[in-house]
């Protein structure tokens, strides 16, 4: 049930993040949740995007390097508390975290975090036996 991340490597200078949203918005690509981390040199532009097939193309055409990456995708409560349940969860499971931001759009009442893991199964299994719904692409195409 996991859900696919564009991980583009992007040189780290002026222009070049508004170049990729220009690029992925000219083809029509809505952006649904993303994180960008720097170092000195380049940057790494992490998507959760309404067509993966076609942003990673699009991209790929421009000469951006891209990795596709599976991840898990998990529906919390938007309340004080909730993402600590869900890491205490990965964390008694033994599962270790290597990453995790949040969707861009919410709903009334729960938020949306996308984590990287080492296992997305085992991961996914204890999220759903502790009470979590995990966020499909189908969820994702929604937002």
């Amino acid at each position: 049930m996991a859900i696919k991340q564009l991980t583009v490597f992007v040189p780290n200078r002026q222009g070049t993040l508004v170049s990729i949203t220009n690029t992925l918005a000219a083809h029509n690509i809505n952006i649904r949740a993303l994180s960008i981390a720097e170092t000195e040199e380049f940057g790494i532009l992490r998507l959760i995007v309404n067509d993966e097939a076609t942003a990673e193309r699009t991209l790929a055409e421009a000469d951006y390097l891209i990795k596709v990456v599976d991840v898990v995708g998990v529906k919390i409560g938007d309340e004080p508390g909730k993402l600590t349940a869900a890491l205490d969860v990965l964390d008694k499971a033994g599962i270790n975290m290597e990453y995790l931001y949040a969707f861009m759009a919410r709903t009334e009442k729960h938020a949306y975090v996308v984590l990287r893991v080492e296992d997305n199964a085992v991961a996914e299994n204890a999220l759903v036996n502790a009470g979590f719904h995990l966020v499909t692409e189908a969820d994702v195409n929604k937002l």
